[in-house]
C-alpha cells in the first residue's frame, strides 16, 4: 500500500459537502430517475400483489413493513432532535469551556495494534500528536503490542516527529494473545502509574486515524457533566479494496450515525466503539472492569463456559450500562477506520458479520436482563428490538417465495418493486447521514439486512464460534474434546433447523396459507377415530 492511498481521504470533515451542496442537481436527478423507473415498472408490469390467492401474504408484508418503517422513522425523528437541537447546545457549551483555557491535566491514549501497515500506524500516531499539540498539554501513549515490529514503528516516529512535545511512550508487551489481554495489561499499568480518577483516557485502535479537533470536541464534555463516564465518536471508512465493500461500509456507517444520535437522546449508546472512545479513568482503574475486559465470558446451555474473543467495546459498554452511568455520542468528533481488504472481499464481509453479530448476541441477553430500571426504557426496548428484527427481517422473503410459488414469477417482480421503493424511502433518511449520496444504497441496505439477519440466526446457536481475521485469524476453542464438539455442533444444527422451520410455519399460519390442524385431524394422525 502506498502513502498516496490514504491522503485523499484525510480531509477535514468541514470539507465534506453538506446541505444544498450535497443535494445538488445530479443526486436529485438520479433519485427522481430511480423513482420514475419504479413507477414505470409498476405501470407496465402485472401487479399480482392483490390477487385473491395471495392477498393475505401482501397484507402481512404490509403490516410488518408499517411496524419496521415506523420504528425506523422513530429513530430518524429522535436523531433529528439530537442532531439539530440537543447536541448543538452541548457543542457550544463545550467549545466555550475549551476556549476558556480548560484542559485535562494529562492526555492518555491507549492504543492497541497488531502487525499493522507502517503507513497506517504512522498516520494514526501523527493524528494523536496533532491533538496533543493543539491541546498544549503533556500526554502518554500507552501502546499495547504483540510484536516488536509495531513498537519500532511508533518509537521511531515519535523520535522524528515529537521533539517539540511532552509525550511519553509506554510500551506494554502482552504475554497472552488477544486484544483483550493487551487492554487489560495497559489498564493495570495505568493503575500502577498514578493515573487519577478524573483523567481522561482515549481508547484508539491501531488503524483509526483521528480527524483534526476530534479530542477537543470530546474532553470538555467531561468537565461540563460530572456524571459522564464515556463517549463514543463518529467514524468514516477508508477502504483499500473492492468498491462494493467500500459502498457497503459507508452505508453501514450512515446507519450508525442515525442510530447513535437516536440513542444518545436518552444519554446512552448501544456500543462504546472500540475504534475510538473516551473514558473517565475512575471506572477504568477498577478491577471489576479490568477483569471483565480480560476474561469476559458467557455460560451457555449448549457450549458451557467460554471466553469472549472480540467485542471488548461491548464489554466496556455492558459495564457502564450495568452501573447506570451517562454515555454520549459526539457526531462531529470524526475518525477514519482503515480497512485493508486482502483476499476475498465476500469472505471478509461474512467474517465481519459473524464477529459483529456474535458480539451483539453474546451481550444482548445479559443487557436485556438488567431491565429498564438500569437504563432508559427506550434503550432497553432497542435491545429487545435487536433480537426481534433478526427474525422479522426473514418473514417477507419467506412470504415472497410462497407468493411466487402460488402465483408465479410475476409476484416476485412485484415484490422487487416493493423492495426498490421501500428501501429508497429508508435510504432518503440515510442520505442525510452519508458523506455522499450513493444510488446503490437501497439494494445494499436490503442485502445488508437480509444477510445480517441470516448470520444472526446462524450465530444465535453458535455463540462460542469466534474468529477474528484482523488479529491473526484468532479462533476461540471450547473445552470438551472432539466427540463433545461433534455432538454440540449436531445439536446447534438441529436447533437452527427447528427455529427456521418454526419461523416458516408461523409465517405461513399468520398469512393464512396453512391452517391449524383440527382435533379430528390430530386424532386421525395418531390412530384414534
Amino acid at each position: 500500500m502506498k502513502k498516496s492511498d490514504l491522503r485523499p481521504y484525510l480531509d477535514d470533515p468541514v470539507d465534506w459537502p453538506t446541505g444544498f451542496k450535497k443535494w445538488s442537481f445530479f443526486p436529485l436527478y438520479n433519485i427522481c430517475l430511480y423513482l420514475a423507473a419504479c413507477l414505470l415498472a409498476m405501470m407496465l408490469l402485472p401487479n399480482r400483489l392483490w390477487d385473491p390467492e395471495v392477498r393475505e401474504i401482501t397484507f402481512v408484508i404490509g403490516v410488518l413493513g408499517v411496524w419496521r418503517y415506523g420504528w425506523w422513522f422513530t429513530h430518524a425523528v429522535r436523531a433529528f432532535i439530537y442532531g439539530r437541537f440537543v447536541y448543538p447546545d452541548i457543542r457550544l457549551k463545550g467549545q466555550e469551556v475549551w476556549d476558556s483555557g480548560w484542559r485535562p491535566r494529562h492526555m492518555h491514549f491507549m492504543m492497541t495494534t497488531y502487525n499493522e501497515h507502517r503507513d497506517i500506524t504512522e498516520k494514526v500516531v501523527r493524528s494523536i500528536l496533532l491533538e496533543m499539540r493543539d491541546a498544549g498539554v503533556p500526554g502518554t501513549i500507552w501502546l499495547g503490542s504483540v510484536v516488536r515490529f509495531d513498537e519500532d514503528i511508533v518509537s521511531d516516529f515519535l523520535r522524528r516527529e515529537a521533539r517539540d512535545l511532552d509525550v511519553t511512550l509506554r510500551i506494554i508487551r502482552q504475554n497472552v494473545s488477544g486484544k483483550r489481554a493487551a487492554i487489560g495489561l495497559v489498564l493495570r499499568a495505568m493503575s500502577r502509574d498514578g493515573v487519577e480518577n478524573d483523567d481522561l483516557v482515549v481508547f484508539i485502535d491501531g488503524d483509526f486515524i483521528l480527524s483534526r479537533g476530534a479530542i477537543g470536541r470530546c474532553m470538555p464534555l467531561f468537565k461540563m457533566y460530572p456524571k459522564l463516564q464515556a463517549c463514543t465518536t463518529d467514524e468514516e471508512v477508508i477502504c483499500i479494496g473492492p468498491r462494493w465493500i467500500e459502498t457497503w461500509l459507508k452505508m453501514r456507517f450512515s446507519q450508525r450515525r442515525l442510530a447513535m444520535q437516536s440513542h444518545a437522546l436518552s444519554n446512552r449508546v448501544l456500543t462504546l466503539t472500540g475504534r475510538m472512545s473516551v473514558f473517565r479513568a475512575s471506572h477504568l482503574l477498577k478491577l471489576e472492569l479490568i477483569r471483565l475486559l480480560e476474561a469476559d465470558h458467557l455460560n451457555h446451555w449448549l457450549w458451557g463456559d467460554f471466553r469472549f474473543l472480540s467485542g471488548d467495546d461491548k464489554s466496556t459498554w455492558y459495564y457502564m450500562l450495568k452501573h447506570n452511568v451517562q454515555m454520549l455520542y459526539i457526531p462531529d468528533a470524526l475518525g477514519y477506520t482503515v480497512e485493508v481488504i486482502e483476499g476475498s472481499g465476500m469472505d471478509r464481509m461474512v467474517q465481519n458479520f459473524r464477529r459483529w453479530s456474535g458480539n451483539m448476541l453474546r451481550n444482548g441477553s445479559r443487557a436485556i436482563s438488567l431491565g429498564p430500571r438500569r437504563m432508559p426504557f427506550f434503550i432497553w426496548w432497542c435491545l429487545i428490538d435487536q433480537r426481534l428484527s433478526m427474525w422479522t427481517m426473514l418473514v417477507s422473503p419467506v412470504l415472497a417465495v410462497c407468493g411466487t410459488l402460488i402465483v408465479g414469477p410475476s409476484y416476485f417482480l412485484s415484490y422487487l418493486i416493493f423492495i426498490a421503493l421501500s428501501r429508497m424511502l429508508l435510504s432518503l433518511f440515510l442520505f442525510g447521514y452519508s458523506r455522499k449520496i450513493e444510488m446503490t444504497y437501497p439494494w445494499v441496505l436490503y442485502l445488508n439486512q437480509l444477510i445480517n439477519a441470516a448470520v444472526k440466526v446462524y450465530c444465535v446457536f453458535r455463540l462460542s464460534k469466534q474468529k477474528w481475521a484482523n488479529r491473526g485469524n484468532q479462533t476461540a476453542d471450547v473445552d470438551g474434546g472432539r466427540l463433545v464438539e461433534t455432538l454440540r455442533n449436531a445439536m446447534a444444527n438441529w436447533c437452527t433447523a427447528v427455529a427456521v422451520t418454526m419461523l416458516v410455519l408461523a409465517t405461513l399460519l399468520y398469512a393464512s396459507l396453512v391452517d391449524f390442524p383440527s382435533l379430528t385431524m390430530v386424532a386421525s394422525a395418531v390412530g384414534f377415530e
